[in-house]
């Protein structure tokens, strides 16, 4: 599949994140699936999307490899009628291990900004290189790379103590019971609006960051910066 044939961002909201709350929260009760196979048919929807995703595109994406890993985490949780306590460390794990990783790239030579904005998919890396170069001010983009590097790991820090706080405040019902769905279900409609939309506008922060730095350092517009 091409880019060009990519599926609209909200249906992709809406097979990944809507469906599955609506199925959690109003099909759990024992006169209509039930607990166990409401949770199953949630859940197949994102992994349905997942694995369509991985056939169409060929390739493995690490963050939409680690969103599959949480869902079948949240299924063993449920179906192995866990302790709610471990879903909501689930919660945090995920978003805080990627925060510690960006945060150590920061004392590498590859920081991970340059993976997740300061790439060549997204940025014209050999021009604003070459008028860094051509300006004398290379170690100073670094140095303005590493700052980066530290508010995205931040982002993630931010969504890790959201997860924690969202997950522990929702989910109070025992695992493998209608309530634990519906619960989860209201979970993962919140934290769309409470985590990832905050979280979108700290990553926007970092890339108006980056757009300022190369205007001033490279004397590039972000126009002119970007890959298109």
């Amino acid at each position: 599949m091409t880019d060009t044939a990519k599926p609209s961002p909200l249906i992709e909201l809406a097979v990944t994140l809507i469906v599955p709350s609506l199925i959690l929260m109003k099909l759990s009760g024992p006169e209509d699936l039930g607990a166990v196979r409401a949770l199953l048919l949630a859940l197949a929807f994102p992994l349905f999307w997942g694995a369509r995703d991985f056939l169409a595109r060929r390739k493995l994406n690490l963050f939409a490899a680690l969103g599959l890993i949480s869902i079948l985490l949240t299924g063993g949780i449920g179906l192995l009628q866990l302790d709610t306590q471990w879903l909501a460390i689930k919660e945090a794990a995920i978003p805080g291990l990627i925060g510690l990783a960006v945060a150590v790239s920061a004392h590498t030579r590859t920081p991970l900004v340059r993976v997740l904005l300061f790439s060549p998919a997204l940025m014209n890396v050999e021009r604003i290189q070459q008028s860094l170069g051509q300006r004398g001010n290379g170690d100073a983009f670094e140095t303005r790379l590493q700052a980066a590097t530290w508010m995205l790991g931040g982002s993630f820090f931010f969504s890790a103590a959201m997860n924690y706080f969202l997950a522990t405040w929702i989910v109070v019902s025992p695992a493998g019971t209608p309530a634990f769905n519906e619960e989860l279900g209201r979970l993962t409609l919140l934290s769309y609006p409470m985590i990832a939309l905050p979280s979108m506008l700290i990553m926007m922060a970092v890339l108006y960051y980056l757009a300022r730095s190369i205007r001033e350092l490279a004397g590039l517009k972000l126009a002119e910066a970007l890959r298109y």
